[in-house]
């Protein structure tokens, strides 16, 4: 199995940008699909944005054009980089792992990290 924690969360004002990463232990990250997902307080876990071994990727379109996912298997991490955020993005982001294909649905995702709070002011 993977162990996954998040980092680079923070307040930010609206139009600023963040990189989240995912640092990954465990079984070599390369075997597993990883994915982005938010929630906003009392609201369902949102899929945000996955992306396979070879780096194929799918995108919410709340965020496309906006946010990107990129990962480095040989750094064992993965990474959201955020541009343009807005006071509707304030959410906590989870990155999430599965060993097979991409998929844009939290409960196909066995692993998670705890967490990783972004806020964006207006």
């Amino acid at each position: 199995q993977v162990q996954l924690v998040e980092s680079g969360g923070g307040l930010v004002q609206a139009g600023d940008s963040l990189r989240l990463s995912c640092a990954a232990s465990g079984r070599p990250f390369s075997d597993y699909a990883m994915a982005w997902f938010r929630q906003a307080p009392g609201k369902e876990r949102e899929f945000v944005a996955t992306i396979n071994w070879r780096g194929a990727t799918t995108i919410s379109t709340a965020v496309k054009g906006r946010f990107t996912i990129s990962r480095n298997n040989a750094k064992n991490s993965g990474y959201l980089q955020m541009n343009s955020l807005n006071p509707e993005d304030t959410a906590v982001y989870y990155c999430a792992a599965r060993t097979l294909q991409l998929s844009t649905y939290p409960t196909d995702y066995p692993y998670w990290g705890q967490g990783t709070q972004v806020t964006v002011s207006s």
